[in-house]
């Protein structure tokens, strides 16, 4: 009886494990109403993006996900694009084809609120990320609607897993 339960102890021990230490490049995460789920993934060599994403919404309708360290303020801001020009592209270009554009919080097991990390510092995903203004932001896209995604995702996501 005493080898089961020690069993069961290491196998609580070893998940726990192995969630805290997903770093924020494989992350996966989802909001609570199962509108939106994310997958970070890692970031080709670039001097500007700092974290690479996506995230998939319902109508297989997928949104692609930087971030970019500002300089002044270091505030990691997100950019969420659908159907953006590939290639060398203007600014104009850009913002046309950008959904969501906001600063990306993070919330630890505690509680306590900070900022997303930058990928290359192997950092351990945070337990939830906060997507300030989100919802407003893609309900007011183009891509919402009739030829896009009907379902509008919670500002907050929780560590769903890692991908390996």
């Amino acid at each position: 009886m005493r080898f089961q339960a020690l069993i069961a102890v290491i196998a609580v021990l070893s998940a726990t494990t192995a969630q805290a230490a997903c770093p924020i490049e494989l992350a996966v995460y989802g909001d609570r109403d199962g509108a939106a789920e994310i997958d970070f993934r890692p970031t080709l060599e670039s001097a500007t993006v700092t974290n690479s994403f996506k995230m998939v919404m319902d109508n297989s309708i997928v949104l692609d996900g930087v971030v970019m360290w500002s300089q002044d303020v270091a505030r990691p801001n997100g950019m969420l694009m659908h159907q953006c020009p590939e290639g060398d592209v203007t600014g104009e270009e850009i913002e046309a084809c950008t959904v969501w554009q906001g600063v990306i919080y993070s919330v630890d097991e505690q509680g306590n609120v900070g900022l997303l990390p930058r990928e290359r510092i192997a950092a351990a995903a945070p337990k939830k990320l906060i997507f300030s203004d989100l919802g407003h932001g893609l309900r007011t896209s183009a891509a919402y609607g009739p030829q896009g995604f009907s379902k509008v995702p919670w500002d907050v996501f929780e560590l769903k897993g890692c991908q390996e």
